[in-house]
């Protein structure tokens, strides 16, 4: 019979990479379900820059850590295999927290039914947290207007390249910010942004400089590191900041100091931080914003897919180097 192969947390980093030691891997029997519950036979989970706060023991977060012992912690898609629930069918297309194992027995709380047209990459890469979290920080808390200039760092990633693509479609000036020749040239010449800077590469304000003529309006902040202050510099007056993530930090036992508050005086800037828990419940409010863009072409999107579950522990890593191209992912 087939088995849960699960991932628990078992230790948690001290900074550095990512190591097998922090984690248990085993093999648990078939889960068995109850009325009102159905199991789901996982076949896609993301991986995210979120997850090195969840291994944290930071309990003053938006979201309690993941507790040692317990399984990892991951969103994911998979199929309903085996169903004594009114609600779903074996067959369904679902996605739910299903966390890092193979088997999940649930009641559905928290399980969305998906588009079976859809494959796992798209899901994953559009249609999930990467899409919600875009549009969220796009359209309401950086409240774009036609013609301002949009930088996004990060701007390869997940988030980030839907947050350049929506700002292309809105009528924005859109630079992003990445860490290879590579990902410039993809983000140029395939996602349409206006350009592109290497920050690995010397002359970063110089570069800057040059792409943003008129100053910068927005800023979307994933990762922190060498291009803030630049960004923050180059701040037109009542400019807005969005902090999604700072991945540059996150191995770092002590945080990089950042920007002077005088700007944010001088220029009269609003800086928000926001993550997706606390608007999660607007999440069919939010697709409906995406879904037309997305319909008429204007979002594209790379997916880096592993392979099996135990690939998770060491893909993790990938964030830390920049090394992960579109959307990190693990298939199983």
């Amino acid at each position: 019979m087939e088995t849960n192969q699960t991932i628990r947390l078992i230790a948690r980093p001290s900074g550095g990479p990512i190591t097998e030691d922090l984690f248990q891997i085993e093999e648990q029997p078939r889960p068995v379900i109850e009325d009102g519950q159905f199991l789901v036979r996982q076949t896609s989970l993301s991986l995210d820059p979120a997850m090195f706060g969840w291994m944290s023991s930071d309990t003053d977060s938006y979201i309690p850590p993941v507790q040692l012992g317990d399984i990892m912690r991951s969103n994911g898609v998979g199929e309903v295999i085996e169903s004594r629930h009114p609600d779903f069918s074996v067959g369904d297309k679902v996605q739910g927290m299903f966390g890092w194992q193979t088997l999940i027995a649930t009641d559905g709380k928290g399980i969305t039914k998906l588009d079976p047209s859809l494959s796992d990459e798209m899901a994953l890469s559009v249609f999930s947290l990467p899409g919600l979290t875009a549009t969220q920080g796009f359209y309401h808390v950086l409240k774009p207007e036609t013609g301002q200039t949009l930088v996004v760092s990060g701007a390869a990633g997940s988030v980030g390249s839907i947050v350049g693509q929506l700002g292309k479609a809105e009528g924005l000036h859109v630079i992003g910010v990445a860490g290879s020749d590579e990902k410039c040239d993809w983000l140029v010449n395939e996602l349409g942004f206006d350009g592109a800077i290497n920050y690995k590469k010397e002359q970063l304000e110089e570069n800057l400089a040059a792409l943003t003529p008129n100053g910068i309006d927005l800023y979307f902040e994933n990762t922190g590191g060498a291009i803030q202050t630049p960004v923050f510099n180059r701040m037109n007056a009542h400019g807005r900041i969005a902090v999604c993530g700072l991945i540059a930090d996150y191995s770092l036992e002590t945080p990089r100091p950042g920007p002077s508050w005088l700007n944010v005086i001088k220029k009269r800037l609003t800086i928000q931080g926001f993550t997706m828990p606390d608007h999660l419940h607007n999440a069919p409010a939010l697709l409906a914003q995406l879904a037309p863009h997305v319909k008429a072409g204007k979002i594209q999107y790379r997916a880096h897919v592993l392979e099996g579950l135990p690939s998770a522990i060491s893909g993790l890593n990938l964030f830390m180097t920049g090394s992960n191209k579109g959307k990190l992912m693990v298939r199983l």
